[in-house]
Order: C-alpha cells, then structure tokens, then sequence
C-alpha cells in the first residue's frame, strides 16, 4: 500500500478545505468573512494582555471593578425568609394568597395552580442592622454585622421558573445550555494578568446531609460557542484540585518539558495548516497545566495564613470541598490575578426543609461570605473587586406542604420577585435598591432584570454589555441577549 495514496484516502473535508485555501475554500471563505466584515484588514486583532488575549479597546472605560467572585447560592434562596423582610406577611400566615397577587402567574408543577395557597410567615425574626437599617433575618448573624458594606437589591425578577434554566440564564444570559457564561465572556473581552492559573475558575461545594439533589451542569462554567481557552476550570475538593497536573511516576519535570515542547511544535504545523482555534486553546492549555504544576501547590498551601484570618471563614476552612475553603480560595485566587472566580454552593432547594436544612444552609455559608468581603476589605482589594451573592430565583411567600407538619414546611419556586446582594467593585455601599410587594410576591418599586444585572456587572468591570459581542452562525451575540439596562442607582 502506498502511504501517501492512503493519506490523501483519509483527508477530511475539513481538511480538504484547510489545504485548499487558494482554491474553491479560501475563495469561499474570503467571501463569506467579507460580508460580515470580519476579514483581517476590517477586524481588529486581538491584543495581549497578561497571560491572555484580550480584545483590543476593551474595557471601554475605565473601570470600577478589575476582578470577580460570584458567590452563587444554586437552588434558591428564599428571600422572605432571609432578607425581604414583610410584616404583613406574618399577619396573614396561614391564611390563603389574597386575590390579586397571583393574576395569571406561572408556578412550578409543584405548586400547580397558586390559588388557596396558605401565606407562611419567615421562619426567623428579621431585625434592623448598621447605619444603612438594612433588614436581616437572625439566621444571617455574620451578614447582619456587614451591612453597611452591601447592597442589596431587592426587586430581581427571571423569566425561568425551574433550576437548570434559571441558573443558565443567570449566568449566560439564556435559559438552554450552549452560550459563553459570564466569566467566559469577560476573559474574552479583558483577558487575564496572571499566567500561571487559569483566568476563570469555578467550585462547587454542598452542605452535609442535605436533600437538595441539584447538579452542578459544566456548561455553569462553559465556554459556550466561544473558543475553550475561554471556559471555567472547575478546582475540586480533595488532593488534587485539577486531574491529572501531576507527573506519571517516572517521569521528570524536565522530561515532561521536552515532551511538552515536541507537542507544541506537532501542534503550531497544524495550526499554520488549518488555522483552527482550538489547535491554539490545546497547546495554550499543555503550558497552562504545565505552569499549573507549580502553582496550584503554592495557591493551596495554607500555612501562610495568619490563624486570625483562618477564624474569620469559620471552622470549616481547613476542610476541602467546604463553602468556607472555597471563599477562602477565591480571595488568594483573585490576589493572584484570576479575573473571574465562581464559587457554588447547592442545598437551598427547600420543598419541605424551611425549618431544618435552610439554618444548615445559613450556618455553612453566612460567615464565609462576610469573612470574604471583610477580608478583601482588609486587604485594601474590595475596592477594585465586585463580590456578587445570590441565586437563580426566590422562593413563595406561601407555603408547599401541610402547615400542621412544621417539620416538613417547604417553599416553591419563585421568580417574580428575589433579593441579590453585591459588594465592593464600584457599588455603593449600605443601601438597598427595588422593592417587592408587602408580601414578596411581584417587585413594585425599580425591577432588575437578570439582564440588567448582567449589564451593570459588565459596566463596573469597564464594558459596555452592547459592544461585547461574539459572532457565531450568521448572528452577534451578548451575553445580555438583547436587552438589559445598567442600573445606575446602585453605582458608586
């Protein structure tokens, strides 16, 4: 057999094209970038900034907030219970929903038709806090002693009323799977200063016992249709943060240098043939993981940190895979030049588990989240970091279940109204923005969109959400979609 008859046997189409770009595929090719003005001479190139390409005039002012952390509580927190406090709502507990509230409301299949429903009071007292009088529950004491570094807003409303899409609308701006997210959009635009850990990194982390059977979908960190480069690289608990860093037994760093750099040639022959961009993503990710080897040791070693520090994220801190680890992460990720860090934690799916799991919820998260804010603050960092805590929806001022079974009281879905907080990052500090109804059933007062958050997070991080955009089959697309509004009144 002849090998080169062979080879040219099982040439793709793909590559029948790469390697034809004089003929019929580069005249097709040319045309086709032509008119959508994307060939070399009408798009600008990509600019270099740190250890990541940016976009060339991004950001497009300057900037509040140079980093995140998104602190994202999956499965719901309920806001009548924790921050929206509503007296009325105590009043008329046990009583049915009154008329007019509901209108033609779309609910979960759980809680099917909302008419009759029985109101349920918070679970905990709420008392004024700070300077600002914010309203907390008492089963936040930690967040209590913070707000005046907050601000909460108090009128969300999504359009999706079960997780999986909620989250993904949150967090890319569309309820199926399959857009960038929104730590890929912003290592896209801004690129990353750090080149010895990735721009953009998630955990996930869930509370012992908990009944919540929400997952934890890698397209939350996706990439979308965006180049992989792009995408979040998930930290696990246990001894290895990310598979597979480490060197088979045997086998020497400088053995895997050489190995490494034989690739990356392999790799840039085909890259120069076909011009792909996942070619660029994998050699980028082999000297990422490579640099990683030695960084990521140093990035969890603990022993650094001062035992007064370690005391202020609470007694879980040392645990891997816990909330308070995680926080603790995040801030020595982003000293460390991560412009984008993803912290998830799932257990508040609450059906029948108001009066049990939400104070376990509470307990594991309350302190990490004010230790994280105070120590960023301390640290002289919040002032150029956004700390954004939240979930994908609220939850029912009225009750799902019995109201005799206290043990089992539960809450549906509830995206009609929610509270948010933010901190830090160009936000003004101890106020509260929007407001609900007095039973925390529809937002009256200034309504944010998930859009509209997503278009002020992009705005303190110095990006104008309309110019940000990504072409892909025939459309440009934002991580806004096609609309959102900054919301001015909680800029600093």
């Amino acid at each position: 057999m002849n090998p080169l008859v062979e080879h040219h046997r099982q040439i793709t189409r793909r590559e029948f094209f790469g390697r034809t770009a004089t003929g019929i595929g580069g005249a097709a090719l040319a045309s086709l970038l032509g008119r959508q003005g994307l060939l070399a001479d009408q798009a600008a190139q990509p600019s270099t900034v740190g250890g990541l390409r940016g976009l060339p005039g991004l950001p497009h002012f300057a900037p509040k907030a140079k980093r995140a952390i998104y602190l994202f509580m999956n499965g719901a927190p309920t806001h009548v219970d924790l921050f929206d406090w509503k007296p009325r709502l105590k009043e008329l507990h046990g009583q049915p929903v009154p008329a007019g509230y509901l209108g033609d409301r779309r609910f979960s299949t759980m809680t099917g038709d909302p008419k009759g429903k029985l109101m349920l009071a918070p679970v905990e007292p709420f008392q004024q806090h700070g300077q600002s009088g914010a309203w907390v529950s008492a089963l936040m004491p930690h967040t209590s002693a913070i707000t005046d570094e907050l601000c909460f807003v108090k009128s969300m409303h999504t359009e999706a009323v079960n997780h999986a899409p909620a989250i993904s609308f949150m967090l890319s701006g569309a309820q199926l799977p399959g857009r960038p997210t929104m730590g890929a959009w912003l290592t896209y635009g801004l690129g990353c200063d750090t080149e010895n850990l990735p721009a953009f990194v998630a955990m996930t982390s869930v509370s012992k016992g908990t009944s919540c059977g929400q997952i934890f979908y890698e397209f939350y960190w996706g990439s979308g249709f965006l180049p992989s480069r792009y995408q979040g690289v998930k930290f696990r608990a246990g001894g290895e943060p990310v598979l597979y860093l480490s060197n088979p037994d045997g086998m020497s760093r400088e053995l895997r240098r050489g190995m490494l750099d034989d690739l990356a040639a392999l790799n840039e022959i085909k890259l120069r043939d076909f011009g792909d961009p996942e070619i660029a993503t994998r050699i980028a990710q082999y000297e990422m993981a490579y640099r990683m080897q030695a960084s990521v040791p140093e990035l969890t070693d603990l022993s650094n940190e001062p035992e007064s520090v370690l005391d202020q994220y609470g007694p879980q801190v040392k645990e891997t895979g816990t909330f308070a680890h995680n926080c603790l992460m995040a801030r020595r990720l982003i000293e460390r030049g991560v412009r984008f860090v993803q912290v998830m934690h799932a257990g508040w799916d609450q059906h029948n588990s108001i009066t049990t799991e939400l104070y376990t919820q509470c307990k594991d998260t309350d302190q990490p989240s004010a230790a994280l804010v105070m120590d960023l603050k301390q640290r002289g960092l919040l002032e150029d970091t956004l700390v954004i805590w939240g979930g994908e929806f609220g939850r029912t001022p009225f009750i799902q279940g019995d109201l005799k079974d206290r043990v089992r009281w539960g809450r549906d879905h509830h995206p009609y109204a929610f509270t948010v907080w933010l901190a830090g990052g160009g936000v003004k500090p101890g106020i509260t923005f929007g407001e609900s109804d007095d039973l925390g059933i529809n937002v009256v007062t200034n309504p944010v969109h998930v859009h509209d958050l997503q278009a002020t997070l992009l705005h303190l991080l110095g990006i104008n959400h309309e110019r940000l955009t990504f072409r892909f089959q025939g459309r440009d697309f934002r991580l806004t979609d096609v609309h959102g509004e900054v919301v001015k009144g909680i800029l600093a």
